[in-house]
Protein backbone atom coordinates (compact mmCIF):
# COMPACT_ATOMS: atom_id res chain seq x y z
CA UNK A 1 0.00 0.00 0.00
CA UNK A 2 2.95 2.33 0.43
CA UNK A 3 3.97 1.59 -3.48
CA UNK A 4 0.73 2.82 -3.71
CA UNK A 5 0.65 5.91 -2.23
CA UNK A 6 3.94 6.97 -3.99
CA UNK A 7 2.74 5.76 -7.57
CA UNK A 8 -0.33 7.95 -6.66
CA UNK A 9 1.68 11.04 -5.79
CA UNK A 10 3.62 10.56 -9.00
CA UNK A 11 0.21 11.65 -11.00
CA UNK A 12 0.47 15.71 -9.99
CA UNK A 13 2.42 16.05 -12.66
CA UNK A 14 0.27 19.25 -12.88
CA UNK A 15 1.88 20.78 -9.71
CA UNK A 16 5.92 19.44 -9.98
CA UNK A 17 7.01 22.06 -7.94
CA UNK A 18 5.21 21.13 -4.85
CA UNK A 19 6.89 17.85 -5.25
CA UNK A 20 10.06 18.61 -3.70
CA UNK A 21 9.52 21.32 -1.56
CA UNK A 22 6.29 21.00 0.09
CA UNK A 23 4.55 18.53 2.78
CA UNK A 24 2.03 17.19 -0.25
CA UNK A 25 4.55 14.48 -1.28
CA UNK A 26 4.22 12.90 2.30
CA UNK A 27 0.77 14.04 2.72
CA UNK A 28 -0.69 12.01 0.14
CA UNK A 29 2.04 8.89 0.64
CA UNK A 30 0.36 8.96 4.06
CA UNK A 31 -3.43 9.53 3.49
CA UNK A 32 -2.44 6.58 0.32
CA UNK A 33 -0.81 3.96 2.38
CA UNK A 34 -3.13 4.00 4.97
CA UNK A 35 -6.35 3.96 3.32
CA UNK A 36 -6.32 3.40 -0.24
CA UNK A 37 -6.72 -0.40 -1.87
CA UNK A 38 -3.70 -0.14 -4.43
CA UNK A 39 -5.93 -0.48 -7.56
CA UNK A 40 -7.38 2.57 -6.73
CA UNK A 41 -4.91 4.56 -5.72
CA UNK A 42 -3.10 5.83 -9.12
CA UNK A 43 -6.48 6.80 -9.82
CA UNK A 44 -7.81 8.79 -7.04
CA UNK A 45 -4.09 10.48 -7.11
CA UNK A 46 -5.17 11.81 -10.90
CA UNK A 47 -8.59 13.06 -9.13
CA UNK A 48 -7.28 14.68 -6.60
CA UNK A 49 -4.36 16.66 -8.05
CA UNK A 50 -7.01 17.87 -10.72
CA UNK A 51 -8.93 19.06 -7.78
CA UNK A 52 -6.11 20.58 -6.10
CA UNK A 53 -5.13 22.42 -9.55
CA UNK A 54 -8.47 23.20 -10.92
CA UNK A 55 -9.92 24.54 -7.30
CA UNK A 56 -6.58 25.96 -5.83
CA UNK A 57 -3.98 26.69 -8.10
CA UNK A 58 -5.67 27.64 -11.76
CA UNK A 59 -7.97 30.16 -9.47
CA UNK A 60 -5.44 31.58 -7.12
CA UNK A 61 -5.75 35.41 -6.63
CA UNK A 62 -4.85 37.42 -4.01
CA UNK A 63 -6.17 37.36 -0.48
CA UNK A 64 -6.39 41.55 0.22
CA UNK A 65 -9.74 42.84 1.66
CA UNK A 66 -10.47 46.51 2.16
CA UNK A 67 -7.74 47.12 4.73
CA UNK A 68 -9.24 47.97 8.37
CA UNK A 69 -9.40 51.61 9.46
CA UNK A 70 -7.17 53.81 12.16
CA UNK A 71 -10.52 53.88 14.19
CA UNK A 72 -11.24 50.62 13.44
CA UNK A 73 -8.50 48.93 14.62
CA UNK A 74 -8.12 51.19 17.47
CA UNK A 75 -11.67 50.35 18.55
CA UNK A 76 -11.10 46.40 18.32
CA UNK A 77 -7.42 47.28 20.24
CA UNK A 78 -9.72 47.99 23.54
CA UNK A 79 -11.76 45.58 23.12
CA UNK A 80 -8.45 43.05 23.01
CA UNK A 81 -7.60 44.87 26.24
CA UNK A 82 -10.94 43.83 27.96
CA UNK A 83 -10.60 39.74 26.45
CA UNK A 84 -8.39 36.70 27.87
CA UNK A 85 -6.75 36.52 24.97
CA UNK A 86 -3.34 38.54 24.56
CA UNK A 87 -2.52 36.79 21.07
CA UNK A 88 -5.50 39.22 19.64
CA UNK A 89 -3.15 41.99 19.53
CA UNK A 90 -1.96 40.72 16.43
CA UNK A 91 -4.92 42.89 14.91
CA UNK A 92 -2.72 45.72 15.40
CA UNK A 93 -0.81 44.70 12.10
CA UNK A 94 -4.18 45.81 10.12
CA UNK A 95 -3.45 43.22 7.75
CA UNK A 96 -6.97 41.83 8.39
CA UNK A 97 -10.43 42.82 8.45
CA UNK A 98 -12.80 43.33 11.12
CA UNK A 99 -16.65 42.01 11.71
CA UNK A 100 -17.85 43.65 14.88
CA UNK A 101 -20.82 42.73 16.84
CA UNK A 102 -24.15 44.60 16.46
CA UNK A 103 -23.87 45.66 20.16
CA UNK A 104 -19.65 46.62 19.32
CA UNK A 105 -18.49 44.65 21.87
CA UNK A 106 -16.39 42.28 20.00
CA UNK A 107 -14.95 41.38 16.62
CA UNK A 108 -13.83 38.35 14.14
CA UNK A 109 -10.99 39.58 12.53
CA UNK A 110 -10.58 37.39 9.08
CA UNK A 111 -8.56 37.71 5.72
CA UNK A 112 -9.82 36.29 2.29
CA UNK A 113 -7.55 33.09 0.82
CA UNK A 114 -9.05 31.90 -2.95
CA UNK A 115 -12.42 30.83 -2.11
CA UNK A 116 -12.19 31.51 1.49
CA UNK A 117 -13.24 33.78 4.32
CA UNK A 118 -10.19 32.58 7.18
CA UNK A 119 -11.11 33.70 11.00
CA UNK A 120 -8.21 33.62 13.07
CA UNK A 121 -8.86 32.38 16.54
CA UNK A 122 -12.07 32.83 18.99
CA UNK A 123 -14.17 35.71 18.42
CA UNK A 124 -12.48 38.58 20.96
CA UNK A 125 -15.56 38.71 22.44
CA UNK A 126 -17.55 38.07 25.53
CA UNK A 127 -18.72 34.32 25.52
CA UNK A 128 -22.37 35.33 25.28
CA UNK A 129 -21.24 36.94 21.57
CA UNK A 130 -19.58 34.48 20.04
CA UNK A 131 -22.43 32.47 18.37
CA UNK A 132 -24.31 35.26 17.36
CA UNK A 133 -20.80 36.29 15.45
CA UNK A 134 -19.77 33.49 14.16
CA UNK A 135 -23.22 33.36 12.35
CA UNK A 136 -22.57 36.67 11.52
CA UNK A 137 -19.57 35.93 9.50
CA UNK A 138 -20.57 32.72 8.14
CA UNK A 139 -23.54 34.83 6.39
CA UNK A 140 -20.56 37.72 5.03
CA UNK A 141 -18.89 34.76 3.74
CA UNK A 142 -21.63 33.40 2.17
CA UNK A 143 -22.81 36.62 0.70
CA UNK A 144 -19.58 37.11 -0.89
CA UNK A 145 -19.48 33.58 -2.68
CA UNK A 146 -16.94 32.39 -0.02
CA UNK A 147 -16.83 29.26 2.43
CA UNK A 148 -16.08 30.51 6.08
CA UNK A 149 -13.56 28.84 7.73
CA UNK A 150 -12.11 29.37 11.76
CA UNK A 151 -8.39 28.48 12.06
CA UNK A 152 -6.79 28.10 15.81
CA UNK A 153 -9.88 27.51 17.77
CA UNK A 154 -9.97 26.81 21.16
CA UNK A 155 -12.04 23.87 22.87
CA UNK A 156 -14.36 26.20 23.77
CA UNK A 157 -15.89 26.95 20.45
CA UNK A 158 -16.55 23.33 19.57
CA UNK A 159 -20.04 23.92 20.64
CA UNK A 160 -20.70 26.30 18.21
CA UNK A 161 -18.69 24.43 15.37
CA UNK A 162 -21.13 21.92 15.91
CA UNK A 163 -23.92 23.55 15.72
CA UNK A 164 -23.48 25.34 12.38
CA UNK A 165 -22.34 22.12 11.45
CA UNK A 166 -18.41 22.59 10.95
CA UNK A 167 -16.27 19.83 9.98
CA UNK A 168 -13.53 20.05 12.44
CA UNK A 169 -9.91 19.19 12.62
CA UNK A 170 -7.21 19.38 14.93
CA UNK A 171 -4.10 21.69 14.60
CA UNK A 172 -1.96 20.96 16.93
CA UNK A 173 -1.07 21.97 20.79
CA UNK A 174 -0.45 25.46 22.37
CA UNK A 175 1.78 25.75 24.76
CA UNK A 176 0.75 27.89 27.88
CA UNK A 177 2.59 28.22 30.94
CA UNK A 178 1.51 29.32 34.38
CA UNK A 179 3.36 31.93 35.33
CA UNK A 180 2.06 32.47 38.95
CA UNK A 181 3.81 28.72 39.69
CA UNK A 182 6.61 29.10 37.59
CA UNK A 183 10.09 28.61 39.15
CA UNK A 184 13.51 26.93 38.17
CA UNK A 185 13.75 25.28 41.91
CA UNK A 186 14.09 21.90 42.19
CA UNK A 187 15.93 19.03 40.60
CA UNK A 188 13.33 19.03 37.59
CA UNK A 189 14.99 22.24 36.27
CA UNK A 190 18.55 21.15 36.61
CA UNK A 191 19.17 20.77 32.81
CA UNK A 192 17.95 24.11 32.23
CA UNK A 193 19.45 25.87 35.18
CA UNK A 194 22.64 24.75 34.13
CA UNK A 195 22.32 25.71 30.54
CA UNK A 196 21.13 29.45 31.44
CA UNK A 197 24.18 30.15 34.16
CA UNK A 198 26.74 28.87 31.42
CA UNK A 199 24.89 31.23 28.92
CA UNK A 200 25.59 34.23 31.40
CA UNK A 201 29.18 33.02 32.39
CA UNK A 202 29.78 33.51 28.75
CA UNK A 203 28.53 36.49 28.92
CA UNK A 204 24.63 36.65 27.70
CA UNK A 205 22.89 39.14 29.38
CA UNK A 206 19.19 39.60 29.22
CA UNK A 207 17.08 43.29 29.35
CA UNK A 208 13.34 43.91 28.85
CA UNK A 209 12.91 46.92 27.00
CA UNK A 210 9.56 48.91 27.45
CA UNK A 211 7.61 50.05 24.87
CA UNK A 212 9.03 53.58 24.92
CA UNK A 213 12.36 52.42 24.81
CA UNK A 214 12.05 50.21 21.67
CA UNK A 215 12.32 52.91 18.98
CA UNK A 216 15.50 53.82 19.98
CA UNK A 217 16.62 49.86 19.02
CA UNK A 218 14.87 49.17 16.42
CA UNK A 219 17.61 49.15 13.55
CA UNK A 220 19.33 46.86 15.40
CA UNK A 221 16.21 44.43 16.39
CA UNK A 222 15.55 44.75 12.51
CA UNK A 223 19.22 43.31 11.80
CA UNK A 224 18.77 40.61 14.18
CA UNK A 225 15.16 40.03 12.71
CA UNK A 226 17.23 40.21 8.80
CA UNK A 227 19.76 37.89 9.86
CA UNK A 228 17.94 34.99 11.41
CA UNK A 229 15.13 35.07 8.09
CA UNK A 230 18.35 34.57 5.57
CA UNK A 231 19.46 31.88 7.79
CA UNK A 232 16.31 30.19 7.88
CA UNK A 233 15.68 30.75 4.18
CA UNK A 234 12.09 32.33 4.62
CA UNK A 235 9.99 35.53 4.34
CA UNK A 236 8.10 37.04 6.32
CA UNK A 237 5.36 34.79 7.18
CA UNK A 238 1.40 36.55 8.26
CA UNK A 239 -2.31 36.15 9.04
CA UNK A 240 -2.07 34.17 12.46
CA UNK A 241 2.13 35.11 12.64
CA UNK A 242 3.75 38.25 13.52
CA UNK A 243 5.74 40.16 11.01
CA UNK A 244 8.51 42.50 11.77
CA UNK A 245 6.82 46.24 10.83
CA UNK A 246 8.53 48.76 13.64
CA UNK A 247 5.05 50.43 14.74
CA UNK A 248 4.22 46.85 15.25
CA UNK A 249 7.32 45.65 17.31
CA UNK A 250 7.34 49.40 19.44
CA UNK A 251 3.67 48.74 20.10
CA UNK A 252 4.86 46.14 23.41
CA UNK A 253 7.95 45.45 25.60
CA UNK A 254 10.29 43.53 23.75
CA UNK A 255 13.03 40.85 25.57
CA UNK A 256 16.48 41.50 24.19
CA UNK A 257 19.63 39.07 24.75
CA UNK A 258 23.08 41.69 24.05
CA UNK A 259 26.54 39.82 23.50
CA UNK A 260 29.03 42.34 24.11
CA UNK A 261 27.12 45.49 24.18
CA UNK A 262 25.28 43.92 20.76
CA UNK A 263 21.60 42.68 20.17
CA UNK A 264 21.68 38.74 19.72
CA UNK A 265 18.39 37.94 19.99
CA UNK A 266 14.44 39.56 20.79
CA UNK A 267 10.97 38.65 21.25
CA UNK A 268 8.46 40.83 20.91
CA UNK A 269 5.44 40.15 24.20
CA UNK A 270 1.77 40.98 23.26
CA UNK A 271 0.03 42.55 26.94
CA UNK A 272 -3.10 43.41 25.14
CA UNK A 273 -4.54 40.72 26.85
CA UNK A 274 -6.90 41.08 30.48
CA UNK A 275 -6.39 38.51 33.41
CA UNK A 276 -2.70 38.44 33.25
CA UNK A 277 -2.34 36.75 29.68
CA UNK A 278 0.61 37.66 27.57
CA UNK A 279 1.55 36.15 24.27
CA UNK A 280 5.61 35.89 22.84
CA UNK A 281 5.24 36.63 19.29
CA UNK A 282 8.31 37.13 17.13
CA UNK A 283 11.53 34.84 18.27
CA UNK A 284 14.49 35.84 16.27
CA UNK A 285 18.32 35.27 17.30
CA UNK A 286 21.49 35.41 15.25
CA UNK A 287 21.91 32.10 14.64
CA UNK A 288 25.47 30.48 16.04
CA UNK A 289 25.87 32.80 18.82
CA UNK A 290 25.19 30.45 21.38
CA UNK A 291 23.37 26.95 22.18
CA UNK A 292 21.67 28.55 25.65
CA UNK A 293 20.53 32.16 23.56
CA UNK A 294 16.66 31.19 23.64
CA UNK A 295 16.62 29.04 26.91
CA UNK A 296 17.85 32.28 28.36
CA UNK A 297 15.54 34.54 26.52
CA UNK A 298 12.57 32.65 27.55
CA UNK A 299 13.04 31.91 31.07
CA UNK A 300 14.25 35.60 31.88
CA UNK A 301 10.93 36.72 30.06
CA UNK A 302 8.80 34.46 32.23
CA UNK A 303 10.73 35.48 35.33
CA UNK A 304 9.77 39.18 34.12
CA UNK A 305 6.35 38.91 33.19
CA UNK A 306 5.95 36.92 36.59
CA UNK A 307 7.05 39.33 38.84
CA UNK A 308 5.07 42.10 36.82
CA UNK A 309 1.95 40.32 37.91
CA UNK A 310 1.46 38.27 34.43
CA UNK A 311 -0.49 34.61 35.39
CA UNK A 312 -0.40 32.94 32.13
CA UNK A 313 2.22 33.03 29.26
CA UNK A 314 1.37 31.96 25.89
CA UNK A 315 3.92 30.04 23.68
CA UNK A 316 2.16 29.63 20.33
CA UNK A 317 1.86 26.37 18.53
CA UNK A 318 3.00 22.96 18.68
CA UNK A 319 1.70 22.52 14.90
CA UNK A 320 0.44 18.67 14.79
CA UNK A 321 1.67 18.33 18.22
CA UNK A 322 -0.99 15.59 20.03
CA UNK A 323 -2.58 13.79 17.86
CA UNK A 324 -4.12 10.57 18.29
CA UNK A 325 -2.75 7.78 16.06
CA UNK A 326 -4.67 4.95 16.88
CA UNK A 327 -6.46 2.45 14.70
CA UNK A 328 -9.65 4.44 15.55
CA UNK A 329 -8.31 7.97 15.08
CA UNK A 330 -9.81 10.10 12.60
CA UNK A 331 -8.21 9.99 9.21
CA UNK A 332 -6.56 13.92 9.78
CA UNK A 333 -5.42 12.52 13.27
CA UNK A 334 -3.86 9.71 11.36
CA UNK A 335 -1.97 11.73 8.50
CA UNK A 336 -0.93 14.59 10.66
CA UNK A 337 0.44 12.39 13.45
CA UNK A 338 2.67 10.76 10.90
CA UNK A 339 3.81 13.87 9.37
CA UNK A 340 4.83 15.00 12.73
CA UNK A 341 7.08 12.21 13.14
CA UNK A 342 8.11 12.22 9.65
CA UNK A 343 8.25 15.70 8.57
CA UNK A 344 11.30 16.79 9.44
CA UNK A 345 12.68 17.34 6.50
CA UNK A 346 9.67 20.51 5.97
CA UNK A 347 9.74 21.38 9.37
CA UNK A 348 11.30 21.05 12.67
CA UNK A 349 7.71 19.39 14.06
CA UNK A 350 9.15 17.78 16.63
CA UNK A 351 11.64 19.77 17.78
CA UNK A 352 9.17 22.50 18.28
CA UNK A 353 7.12 20.67 20.55
CA UNK A 354 10.40 19.49 22.72
CA UNK A 355 11.83 23.17 23.02
CA UNK A 356 8.55 24.77 24.67
CA UNK A 357 7.86 21.26 26.44
CA UNK A 358 11.22 22.55 28.76
CA UNK A 359 9.28 24.91 30.62
CA UNK A 360 6.54 22.61 31.82
CA UNK A 361 3.90 24.48 30.06
CA UNK A 362 -0.31 22.13 29.80
CA UNK A 363 -1.01 21.94 25.83
CA UNK A 364 -4.25 23.13 24.96
CA UNK A 365 -5.70 21.57 21.70
CA UNK A 366 -6.31 24.45 18.81
CA UNK A 367 -8.71 23.33 15.90
CA UNK A 368 -9.81 24.52 12.35
CA UNK A 369 -13.37 24.60 11.19
CA UNK A 370 -15.09 25.04 8.21
CA UNK A 371 -18.83 23.75 7.03
CA UNK A 372 -19.38 21.15 4.58
CA UNK A 373 -18.97 17.59 3.55
CA UNK A 374 -15.94 15.36 4.03
CA UNK A 375 -12.52 16.15 4.78
CA UNK A 376 -11.75 20.10 3.88
CA UNK A 377 -8.37 19.87 2.17
CA UNK A 378 -9.47 23.27 0.60
CA UNK A 379 -9.69 24.83 3.49
CA UNK A 380 -6.03 23.52 4.62
CA UNK A 381 -4.54 24.28 1.95
CA UNK A 382 -6.35 28.44 1.50
CA UNK A 383 -4.91 28.84 4.97
CA UNK A 384 -1.30 27.26 4.06
CA UNK A 385 -1.65 29.96 1.53
CA UNK A 386 -3.08 32.84 3.55
CA UNK A 387 -0.05 32.42 6.64
CA UNK A 388 2.36 31.51 3.68
CA UNK A 389 2.09 34.90 1.47
CA UNK A 390 0.81 32.61 -1.80
CA UNK A 391 2.09 29.84 -3.58
CA UNK A 392 5.50 31.83 -3.74
CA UNK A 393 5.95 31.91 0.05
CA UNK A 394 5.05 28.62 0.73
CA UNK A 395 7.23 26.76 -1.72
CA UNK A 396 10.61 29.54 -0.51
CA UNK A 397 12.89 27.62 0.98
Amino acid sequence: MRKAGLLAFAGILAVPLLVEQSLLPLLWRETLSLYLPERGALALGFIVAGVVVAGGLARWRGGALDAPSQADIARAVAIVARQPNSAAGLVRLGDKSLLFSECGEGFIMYARQNGALIALFDPVAPRHLWGPLALRFMQAARAQGCRPVFYQVSPDFLPIAIDTRCKVLKLGEQAVVDLTGFSLAGGRWLNLRRAINRAERDGLTFEMIAPDGVSAIIDELDGVSQAWLATQSVGEKGFSLGVFKPDYVAAWPVAIVRLEGKIVAFANILTDGSDGDAFIDLMRHIPGVHRGIMDLLFVRIMESLKDQGFKRLNMGMAPLAGLSNHGGAPLWNRIGARIFQKGERFYNFRGVREFKSKFGPHWEPRYLAAPGLGFPAAALFDVTLLIGGGLKGVLKK
